[in-house]
């Protein structure tokens, strides 16, 4: 995930609502984001309503449409949202030191920083399976992290002790997917859990990429 290009902005065929320009409405509607992001952690994309959404973020139902055509287009919003912050991250991995720390830290770093929108990755991911539209977003995300994984990677391969005999860029793919399928379930997962599989990730990184006998301690 390093600074490759922009994050890609999503945008579904619908129309969207003119954006609030008062501060009352700016904060309704992010109220109503957030209530959305709690709600599709908890029940997912499908179990979730407009009604809940509403409730949740304090408001009459027909309000949500005030700010938001559909349901749809509110998790189109937050995916922005996460794509947007996930582009800000620092993914420059430090050198020196002990490369396997080093890369548990980092990877603890990359991905605790955003937790509270895991639950968005999973009811996209629901919604996708059966949404065309969606689907080909994904895509577009999919390329767009796989190419940030590959930058990660390569910077580590300028590191001391690293194997030039591994084909990274197949393994960038296979780690982005994992790492997306962490994301999904990071918001079901218990403290502990989630940061034993992080530092089952960096293990798997340290040990495809670099001649581990060398690359520091144990």
């Amino acid at each position: 995930m390093s600074g490759v290009s922009s994050a890609p902005v999503l945008r579904t065929g619908e129309e969207q609502p003119a954006p609030p320009k008062q501060a009352r409405s700016l904060e309704k509607r992010k109220q109503l984001l957030r209530a959305g992001r709690l709600l599709f952690a908890e029940r997912g994309y499908e179990a979730t309503s407009i009604r809940q959404i509403a409730a949740k973020g304090g408001a009459a139902a027909g309000a949500f449409y005030i700010y938001f055509h559909s349901k749809r287009q509110m998790l189109v919003e937050l995916m922005n949202e996460l794509l947007q912050r996930l582009a800000n991250l620092n993914l420059q991995p430090a050198g020196g030191g002990d490369v396997r720390v080093g890369l548990r830290d980092f990877l603890a770093r990359v991905f605790r920083t955003d937790r509270e929108y895991y639950g968005v990755v999973r009811a996209w991911q629901e919604a996708a399976l059966s949404d065309p539209e969606l689907g080909a977003m994904q895509k577009t995300i999919e390329a767009w992290t796989n190419a940030r994984v590959l930058g990660v990677f390569q910077l580590l391969q300028r590191l001391p002790a690293a194997r030039h005999d591994c084909d990274v860029p197949a393994f960038a793919r296979m780690m982005d997917r994992h790492f997306w399928s962490l994301l999904a379930r990071g918001s079901r997962m218990r403290s502990k859990d989630f940061d034993h599989e992080i530092e089952l990730a960096a293990d798997v990184i340290y040990h495809y990429l670099f001649h581990h006998a060398r690359a520091g301690k144990e």
